[in-house]
């Protein structure tokens, strides 16, 4: 399995501005491509192929315009084609039926709230005896390694965020063998109900509180934005405040992020089947309840368990959206009807069971997936699973592209 290891970085003055004209020609080479391709659809004339754009770059780096593209990597300018073939790609496959529907590529902006290069195993990068990063034409960078990687990584991302921050991003194959020998043996399994209320309400009957993240750092936040604000426009003061501001969200994303970790692998630990509901979070953020949506971080949540559950060797369930998990009894399966949502505890007219609203729930999407739980003592036997519906994925609508964003077209 390919994985991603993230590690912060501290570039000095000199190798962030060497980071910076690396970020400006790969966006330039990105838009130079795009602007290529667009016009020939606008013309009627036929795709422009990527090793048609290659050339196209060769050539333009010989001339006065785009002579200046010969100071970076020419890898990281070969791998923003990549990109941009990825993009038009997934855009394709989503009008196919592929995969979830996405927009078009769009050009790139040097506003843009992320930047990123990267580095494939023919660039010459490499980590030195002394722990640091060396990159072509950027130099050594001071890596804040965390943990030791699994194997030889085969490309490095290099990222810039919002707030100002360097990230290295790691590509790297992980060991089957060692993964499993990584996690005790399991013979536990779990369905797991999301909520706002509580984060997580599991088939055992614990109840996992949610953190509220974003709702904690509010206060902070609100202050930092009024400042924001109130500078001028195009000043210093200006730069500095809307760091601030994305500094603030990142702290936010951060503790969200590793609250996800932290809950996901003692779930993955604990347990060799983990059920979950597939929920319209796409719908439902756009609903009152959106601010609490987001802050929740469902989706990335359920990514982390499945993707750790596939490294791990566990099995990852999810159940279908409409499935009743809120209106079947999880102990005899009668199905009374639905109940609003200020009923969180009832007694079944069939068994007597006395059932909570979020518990019972977490029973019956385990059961949905034919695994077989106990909720609070109660015998309960896996049942016929019906056929799985197809999952709705979660894709961000294309933003308009704004003045100045084209570039001048490769030679």
């Amino acid at each position: 399995m390919q994985l991603r290891y993230g590690f912060r970085v501290y570039p000095s003055a000199g190798q962030r501005a060497a980071l910076a004209r690396s970020f400006g020609c790969a966006r330039v080479v990105f838009n130079d491509a795009l602007r290529v391709r667009e016009d020939a659809r606008a013309a009627g004339l036929p795709f422009v192929t990527s090793a048609e754009l290659s050339k196209r770059l060769t050539a333009a780096k010989k001339t006065p315009e785009r002579v200046w593209l010969g100071e970076v990597s020419s890898v990281i300018l070969q791998q923003s084609l990549r990109d941009l073939d990825t993009a038009y790609r997934n855009f394709f496959d989503g009008l196919k039926g592929k995969r979830p529907k996405t927009g078009p590529p769009r050009f790139k902006s040097r506003r843009d709230s992320r930047q990123a290069i990267r580095f494939t195993a023919n660039a010459g990068w490499r980590i030195t005896e002394g722990g640091k990063l060396r990159l072509p034409k950027i130099g050594d960078v001071r890596v804040r390694w965390s943990r030791s990687l699994p194997s030889v990584p085969s490309t490095v991302t290099v990222v810039k965020d919002a707030a100002g921050r360097y990230f290295a991003s790691f590509v790297v194959e992980t060991d089957p063998a060692v993964d499993l020998e990584r996690m005790p043996e399991a013979d536990a399994t779990i369905g797991i109900d999301l909520g706002l209320t509580h984060f997580a309400v599991l088939s055992d009957g614990r109840k996992i509180d949610s953190p509220r993240f974003l709702r904690r750092a509010e206060k902070k936040l609100k202050r930092a934005q009024r400042a924001l604000s109130r500078k001028a426009k195009g000043s210093r003061n200006r730069d500095k405040a809307r760091v601030k501001v994305a500094r603030a969200h990142g702290r936010v994303a951060d503790a969200r992020r590793e609250f996800h970790h932290r809950l996901s692998t003692e779930l993955v630990r604990e347990n060799q089947a983990v059920a979950v509901e597939d929920l319209a979070i796409k719908a439902l953020a756009r609903t009152r309840l959106a601010k609490s949506v987001h802050d929740a971080g469902w989706s990335a949540f359920v990514t982390m368990l499945e993707y750790k559950a596939a490294r791990y060797g566990r099995a990852f369930h999810r159940t279908g959206r409409f499935e009743p998990t809120s209106q079947v009894c999880s102990n005899c399966g009668v199905k009374d009807g639905p109940k609003p949502l200020n009923v969180r505890a009832w007694t079944c007219g069939a068994c007597g069971s006395a059932l909570d609203r979020d518990v019972n729930a977490a029973v019956n999407v385990a059961k949905a997936a034919g695994l077989a739980v106990s909720a609070c003592g109660a015998k309960v036997r896996p049942e016929r699973v019906p056929a799985q519906r197809g999952e709705a994925g979660t894709h961000p609508e294309p933003r308009p592209t704004t003045a100045g964003q084209t570039g001048i077209a490769l030679l």
